[in-house]
């Protein structure tokens, strides 16, 4: 893995979920059924309708929630609440991740569509507080969603993240897009590898990949 590929790296954008913790934690699965549950109260639709629509908005939209907002002006604050209220038992501390993280020269922060709360828990369940400059959610960006280009503007803008200095990491590789574009160097982390052009390196391990940087 070429090391060569990071030394100008002066900022390091982590996603949260299925990033800075396994997948295999299954914790999405949670927060889908919370989702269609609040689609189906607040629009008074069946399971089966829920369903269809919070798959449709999360693939034309970015997200669930920036479909709601923009089909039926739904307040975001308390979908956010909602979906994200879950168990985090099956998340454990990662003491060698953290030690990873926390030696990369320069700022670390957290990007995550969730809510900055939500990414706080996580973060805390994985044993990573202190480790990072900064933790931004969707709220950040005024609820646009990553993959919108406003949404990284936003954020980046807040963090003071120099986008040629600095690189992505994460999950769902049509949010290294926008990334990748605006000279980061992008990192798909996922059991999976995703062939494109916006993405510069794939792990399936992302501790082990950050101790080759190191």
């Amino acid at each position: 893995m070429p090391k060569r590929h990071f030394t100008h790296v002066g900022t390091w954008v982590f996603d949260l979920d299925n990033t800075l913790y396994p997948p295999q934690a299954r914790l999405f699965d949670q927060i889908e059924r919370r989702m269609t549950q609040f689609v189906m109260t607040a629009l008074k639709v069946d399971r089966a309708q829920a369903d269809r629509l919070r798959r449709t908005y999360w693939a034309q939209h970015g997200t669930t929630l920036a479909g709601l907002m923009r089909e039926h002006d739904l307040d975001p604050g308390p979908y956010l609440e909602h979906v994200h209220d879950i168990s985090l038992d099956r998340l454990e501390p990662d003491p060698e991740l953290r030690a990873r993280i926390a030696a990369l020269p320069g700022r670390k922060i957290v990007y995550t569509n969730g809510s900055a709360p939500y990414a706080e828990r996580v973060i805390a369940r994985r044993g990573l507080q202190a480790v990072f400059d900064g933790v931004f959610g969707v709220e950040h960006a005024g609820f646009r969603p990553k993959p919108e280009r406003g949404a990284f503007d936003a954020v980046f803008a807040r963090a003071g993240v120099t986008a040629d200095r600095a690189a992505m990491f994460e999950d769902d590789p049509r949010n290294l897009a926008e990334p990748h574009a605006m000279g980061m160097r992008t990192v798909h982390v996922a059991p999976e590898r995703h062939i494109a052009r916006h993405i510069h390196h794939h792990t399936d391990d992302l501790g082990g990949f950050l101790a080759r940087l190191l």
